[in-house]
């Protein structure tokens, strides 16, 4: 197989690639990264230092290709299917950029500060931490109710790599930090996104690890994957 993906089933950014890979059917393996495995950790960091995943590698043309936004266009340059998650239109591509970072920077990352928080010893949470990333992720969700307006998906009719990044931060974001009541546009985002064919999948393969997930009893019980 030419590209593997180098992921953990639990990783929000992961599931972020395997959307596009699935929306396109792109043939890849992937290689799960299990960081309490020296020897699993160590196949990665071998591939990218940094040590985050996902990473991609194609050995056909001997890259590595790190970072969600970076691996779908790589994708989208040298291994395009039907669907372009990136529009040829400069200015619609500067949109689906630009709110693909948004989800990243805005939703994903004070999410994963309210989950890890969680995870931290007794005596050494973050109360200011987790108080300032709900602040903004309750500022995310209402620009993001504003930018739906008219629109099916985040940039407009077309699904794109915003849609890709998405998913996942809403996904997990609404069970750390729910959606206000009067924000109907993004909770039926959230429901079209659920219902397409490519993110059904990608919640199917982590159902299974969601046990492990530090909110995993607030999760709604249609994904709440059972507790061994």
């Amino acid at each position: 197989m030419t590209l593997t993906l180098y992921i953990h089933p639990l990783a929000s950014f992961c599931h972020k690639v395997l959307i596009g890979l699935y929306e396109n059917a792109t043939p890849f393996e992937t290689a799960i990264v299990d960081f309490a495995d020296p020897g699993s950790a160590a196949s990665l960091f071998d591939q990218w230092p940094v040590g985050k995943i996902p990473v991609l590698r194609d050995s056909a043309r001997d890259q590595t290709v790190p970072e969600t936004s970076i691996i779908i266009d790589y994708l989208q340059a040298h291994y395009p299917g039907p669907l372009r998650l990136l529009p040829d239109d400069p200015d619609a591509m500067l949109q689906v950029r630009l709110w693909d970072r948004f989800y990243d920077l805005y939703v994903s990352v004070p999410m994963q500060k309210i989950v890890t928080d969680r995870l931290r010893p007794a005596g050494a949470s973050d109360p200011h931490g987790v108080a300032e990333a709900r602040a903004t992720l309750d500022m995310a969700y209402s620009m993001i109710e504003t930018q739906l307006q008219g629109k099916s998906w985040a940039c407009g009719e077309d699904f794109s790599m915003a849609d890709c990044a998405a998913l996942p931060a809403l996904f997990f974001g609404h069970i750390v930090q729910p959606f206000a009541p009067d924000q109907t546009r993004l909770a039926a985002y959230l429901e079209r996104l659920l219902a397409r064919p490519s993110v059904a999948r990608v919640i199917a393969e982590a159902q299974p690890w969601f046990t492990y997930f530090p909110y995993h009893d607030a999760m709604p019980a249609r994904f709440r994957a059972a507790k061994p």
